[in-house]
Protein backbone atom coordinates (compact mmCIF):
# COMPACT_ATOMS: atom_id res chain seq x y z
CA UNK A 1 0.00 0.00 0.00
CA UNK A 2 1.17 3.57 -0.94
CA UNK A 3 2.19 5.58 1.99
CA UNK A 4 0.37 8.31 2.22
CA UNK A 5 2.56 10.08 4.88
CA UNK A 6 2.68 13.78 4.13
CA UNK A 7 6.61 15.48 3.78
CA UNK A 8 7.08 18.60 5.38
CA UNK A 9 8.38 20.75 2.10
CA UNK A 10 11.43 23.44 3.10
CA UNK A 11 11.28 27.22 2.36
CA UNK A 12 12.19 28.31 -1.29
CA UNK A 13 12.39 31.76 -0.29
CA UNK A 14 8.90 33.49 -1.84
CA UNK A 15 7.76 35.57 0.57
CA UNK A 16 11.50 37.73 0.85
CA UNK A 17 11.25 40.71 2.60
CA UNK A 18 7.19 40.72 2.92
CA UNK A 19 5.17 41.84 5.75
CA UNK A 20 2.40 39.04 7.14
CA UNK A 21 -0.61 39.56 9.47
CA UNK A 22 -1.71 36.19 10.25
CA UNK A 23 -5.36 36.42 12.95
CA UNK A 24 -5.66 33.50 15.52
CA UNK A 25 -2.12 32.19 15.17
CA UNK A 26 -1.49 31.08 18.54
CA UNK A 27 -1.49 27.09 19.02
CA UNK A 28 -1.01 24.48 16.80
CA UNK A 29 -3.90 24.92 14.56
CA UNK A 30 -3.82 26.62 10.99
CA UNK A 31 -2.97 29.87 11.85
CA UNK A 32 -0.02 28.63 14.13
CA UNK A 33 1.27 26.45 10.76
CA UNK A 34 0.85 29.32 8.67
CA UNK A 35 2.79 31.74 10.60
CA UNK A 36 5.39 29.77 11.13
CA UNK A 37 5.71 28.79 6.79
CA UNK A 38 5.30 32.59 6.40
CA UNK A 39 8.80 32.99 8.29
CA UNK A 40 10.41 29.85 6.79
CA UNK A 41 9.59 31.35 3.01
CA UNK A 42 11.15 35.11 4.20
CA UNK A 43 8.53 37.24 5.49
CA UNK A 44 8.18 39.17 8.89
CA UNK A 45 4.99 38.56 10.61
CA UNK A 46 2.71 40.07 12.84
CA UNK A 47 0.47 37.22 14.70
CA UNK A 48 -2.83 38.18 16.81
CA UNK A 49 -4.84 35.57 18.54
CA UNK A 50 -7.70 36.24 21.57
CA UNK A 51 -5.70 33.55 24.28
CA UNK A 52 -3.22 36.37 24.95
CA UNK A 53 -1.01 33.87 26.66
CA UNK A 54 -0.88 31.36 24.20
CA UNK A 55 0.14 34.17 21.20
CA UNK A 56 2.79 35.31 23.85
CA UNK A 57 4.04 31.82 24.29
CA UNK A 58 3.74 31.49 20.39
CA UNK A 59 5.66 34.56 19.43
CA UNK A 60 8.45 33.83 22.19
CA UNK A 61 9.25 30.45 20.43
CA UNK A 62 8.77 32.01 16.61
CA UNK A 63 11.34 34.66 17.63
CA UNK A 64 13.84 32.56 19.13
CA UNK A 65 14.17 30.67 15.88
CA UNK A 66 13.83 33.01 13.11
CA UNK A 67 14.80 36.35 15.18
CA UNK A 68 12.68 38.88 17.29
CA UNK A 69 13.44 41.48 14.97
CA UNK A 70 11.11 38.86 12.26
CA UNK A 71 8.05 38.29 14.76
CA UNK A 72 5.72 40.71 16.67
CA UNK A 73 2.20 40.06 18.02
CA UNK A 74 -0.84 41.67 19.70
CA UNK A 75 -4.06 40.14 21.73
CA UNK A 76 -6.83 40.49 18.87
CA UNK A 77 -10.56 39.75 18.96
CA UNK A 78 -12.07 39.84 15.45
CA UNK A 79 -15.14 41.00 16.65
CA UNK A 80 -13.08 44.66 18.12
CA UNK A 81 -12.89 46.88 15.42
CA UNK A 82 -10.15 49.12 17.71
CA UNK A 83 -8.32 45.35 18.69
CA UNK A 84 -8.46 44.68 14.72
CA UNK A 85 -7.26 48.20 13.68
CA UNK A 86 -4.42 48.32 15.99
CA UNK A 87 -3.18 44.92 14.87
CA UNK A 88 -2.78 46.34 11.53
CA UNK A 89 -1.26 49.39 12.65
CA UNK A 90 1.53 47.17 14.41
CA UNK A 91 2.35 46.17 11.23
CA UNK A 92 2.99 49.30 10.08
CA UNK A 93 4.77 50.49 13.21
CA UNK A 94 7.08 47.70 13.35
CA UNK A 95 7.74 46.56 9.77
CA UNK A 96 7.18 49.97 8.04
CA UNK A 97 4.15 48.46 5.93
CA UNK A 98 1.89 45.16 5.29
CA UNK A 99 1.97 43.15 2.08
CA UNK A 100 -0.01 39.90 3.00
CA UNK A 101 -3.39 38.92 5.09
CA UNK A 102 -4.37 36.10 6.22
CA UNK A 103 -7.57 35.76 7.94
CA UNK A 104 -7.85 32.88 9.98
CA UNK A 105 -10.36 33.29 12.83
CA UNK A 106 -13.28 31.44 12.91
CA UNK A 107 -15.47 29.72 15.90
CA UNK A 108 -17.32 26.18 14.63
CA UNK A 109 -19.28 24.04 17.30
CA UNK A 110 -22.08 21.78 17.08
CA UNK A 111 -25.60 22.18 17.34
CA UNK A 112 -28.63 21.33 15.87
CA UNK A 113 -30.80 23.90 13.97
CA UNK A 114 -34.07 22.88 16.25
CA UNK A 115 -31.42 23.12 19.50
CA UNK A 116 -29.60 26.53 18.03
CA UNK A 117 -29.97 29.29 20.33
CA UNK A 118 -29.85 33.04 18.59
CA UNK A 119 -26.70 33.34 20.67
CA UNK A 120 -25.05 30.47 19.42
CA UNK A 121 -25.84 31.34 16.05
CA UNK A 122 -24.55 34.96 16.51
CA UNK A 123 -21.39 34.18 17.97
CA UNK A 124 -20.61 32.16 15.16
CA UNK A 125 -21.19 34.50 12.73
CA UNK A 126 -19.66 37.20 14.49
CA UNK A 127 -15.99 35.81 14.93
CA UNK A 128 -15.86 33.54 11.49
CA UNK A 129 -17.61 35.66 8.81
CA UNK A 130 -17.79 39.52 10.81
CA UNK A 131 -14.36 38.89 11.68
CA UNK A 132 -13.35 38.03 8.23
CA UNK A 133 -14.87 41.30 7.62
CA UNK A 134 -13.99 43.57 9.75
CA UNK A 135 -9.58 42.49 9.19
CA UNK A 136 -10.61 42.26 4.93
CA UNK A 137 -11.67 46.00 5.54
CA UNK A 138 -9.01 46.81 7.74
CA UNK A 139 -6.26 45.33 5.34
CA UNK A 140 -7.74 47.18 1.64
CA UNK A 141 -8.16 50.67 3.88
CA UNK A 142 -4.35 50.14 4.51
CA UNK A 143 -3.37 48.96 1.30
CA UNK A 144 -5.19 52.10 -0.18
CA UNK A 145 -4.02 54.29 2.34
CA UNK A 146 -0.32 53.26 1.34
CA UNK A 147 -0.62 52.44 -2.36
CA UNK A 148 1.31 49.19 -2.11
CA UNK A 149 -0.34 46.30 -3.63
CA UNK A 150 -0.95 43.52 -1.57
CA UNK A 151 -2.86 39.67 -1.09
CA UNK A 152 -4.94 38.65 1.47
CA UNK A 153 -6.14 35.05 2.22
CA UNK A 154 -8.89 34.08 3.90
CA UNK A 155 -9.88 30.86 5.54
CA UNK A 156 -13.24 29.30 4.50
CA UNK A 157 -14.16 25.73 4.74
CA UNK A 158 -15.48 22.85 2.85
CA UNK A 159 -18.85 23.47 4.59
CA UNK A 160 -19.03 26.15 2.99
CA UNK A 161 -20.30 24.01 -0.03
CA UNK A 162 -21.29 20.44 1.74
CA UNK A 163 -24.26 19.85 4.09
CA UNK A 164 -23.20 18.52 7.72
CA UNK A 165 -25.49 18.19 10.15
CA UNK A 166 -24.98 20.45 13.68
CA UNK A 167 -23.16 22.53 11.29
CA UNK A 168 -25.56 25.40 9.99
CA UNK A 169 -23.84 28.09 11.56
CA UNK A 170 -20.43 27.42 10.66
CA UNK A 171 -21.55 26.36 7.02
CA UNK A 172 -23.31 29.44 6.63
CA UNK A 173 -20.29 31.74 8.16
CA UNK A 174 -18.08 29.62 5.88
CA UNK A 175 -20.35 30.36 2.46
CA UNK A 176 -20.41 33.94 3.32
CA UNK A 177 -16.34 33.97 3.77
CA UNK A 178 -16.85 32.60 0.53
CA UNK A 179 -18.75 34.92 -0.99
CA UNK A 180 -17.14 38.10 1.08
CA UNK A 181 -13.54 36.91 -1.15
CA UNK A 182 -15.15 36.90 -4.39
CA UNK A 183 -16.59 40.28 -3.54
CA UNK A 184 -13.79 41.96 -2.03
CA UNK A 185 -11.79 40.48 -4.64
CA UNK A 186 -13.82 42.52 -7.39
CA UNK A 187 -13.30 45.71 -5.15
CA UNK A 188 -9.64 45.46 -4.45
CA UNK A 189 -8.20 44.67 -7.99
CA UNK A 190 -8.02 48.34 -8.39
CA UNK A 191 -5.71 48.65 -5.49
CA UNK A 192 -3.61 46.04 -6.56
CA UNK A 193 -4.74 43.78 -4.24
CA UNK A 194 -5.75 39.94 -4.48
CA UNK A 195 -8.21 37.99 -2.65
CA UNK A 196 -8.56 34.39 -2.66
CA UNK A 197 -9.55 31.85 0.26
CA UNK A 198 -8.64 28.25 1.11
CA UNK A 199 -11.50 25.65 1.73
CA UNK A 200 -10.12 22.82 4.25
CA UNK A 201 -11.95 19.78 5.20
CA UNK A 202 -10.15 18.32 7.88
CA UNK A 203 -7.08 19.74 9.29
CA UNK A 204 -6.28 18.05 12.47
CA UNK A 205 -5.00 19.91 15.73
CA UNK A 206 -5.18 19.61 19.67
CA UNK A 207 -8.10 22.50 19.49
CA UNK A 208 -10.02 21.03 17.28
CA UNK A 209 -10.23 17.47 19.01
CA UNK A 210 -11.09 18.71 22.32
CA UNK A 211 -14.37 20.19 20.91
CA UNK A 212 -15.11 17.68 18.02
CA UNK A 213 -16.27 14.57 19.39
CA UNK A 214 -14.09 11.28 18.22
CA UNK A 215 -16.93 9.69 16.17
CA UNK A 216 -17.24 12.25 13.79
CA UNK A 217 -13.28 12.67 13.73
CA UNK A 218 -13.52 8.93 12.46
CA UNK A 219 -16.43 9.62 9.95
CA UNK A 220 -14.77 12.67 8.26
CA UNK A 221 -11.27 10.87 8.32
CA UNK A 222 -12.78 7.98 6.21
CA UNK A 223 -14.44 10.71 3.60
CA UNK A 224 -10.87 11.61 2.74
CA UNK A 225 -9.30 9.72 -0.22
CA UNK A 226 -5.69 9.59 1.15
CA UNK A 227 -7.28 7.83 4.41
CA UNK A 228 -6.17 10.45 6.72
CA UNK A 229 -6.77 14.07 7.84
CA UNK A 230 -4.69 17.20 6.69
CA UNK A 231 -1.38 18.51 8.54
CA UNK A 232 -2.39 22.27 9.35
CA UNK A 233 1.00 22.65 7.53
CA UNK A 234 -0.81 21.44 4.24
CA UNK A 235 -3.40 23.95 4.13
CA UNK A 236 -0.27 26.69 5.09
CA UNK A 237 0.99 25.65 2.06
CA UNK A 238 -1.56 26.68 -0.06
CA UNK A 239 -2.13 29.63 1.58
CA UNK A 240 1.71 30.17 0.86
CA UNK A 241 0.98 29.75 -2.94
CA UNK A 242 -1.86 32.39 -2.86
CA UNK A 243 0.27 34.89 -0.78
CA UNK A 244 3.38 34.37 -3.29
CA UNK A 245 3.85 35.65 -7.12
CA UNK A 246 3.28 32.17 -7.96
CA UNK A 247 -0.46 32.81 -8.04
CA UNK A 248 -0.42 36.39 -9.58
CA UNK A 249 -3.17 35.96 -11.57
CA UNK A 250 -5.91 34.49 -9.06
CA UNK A 251 -8.15 36.55 -7.36
CA UNK A 252 -11.70 35.80 -6.19
CA UNK A 253 -10.11 31.94 -5.83
CA UNK A 254 -11.16 29.40 -3.12
CA UNK A 255 -9.59 26.38 -3.44
CA UNK A 256 -10.56 23.54 -1.71
CA UNK A 257 -7.36 21.60 0.32
CA UNK A 258 -9.30 18.31 0.53
CA UNK A 259 -9.13 14.70 -0.23
CA UNK A 260 -12.84 13.98 0.56
CA UNK A 261 -14.60 11.82 -2.05
CA UNK A 262 -17.76 13.26 -0.81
Amino acid sequence: MTDNKAQYVPGHGLLDGRTAVVTAAAGAGIGGATARRLLEEGARIVIGDAHARRLKETEQALAAEFGAHNVASLPCDVTDEQQVGALFALATRVHGGLDIVVNNAGLGGTCSLVDMTDEQWAKVLDVTLNGTFRCTRAALRAFKDSGRSGVIVNNASVVGWRAQAGQAHYAAAKAGVMALTRCAAVEAAGLGVRVNAVAPSLAMHPHLVKVTSAELLEELTAREAFGRHAEPWEVANVIVFLASGYSSYLTGEVVSVSSQRA
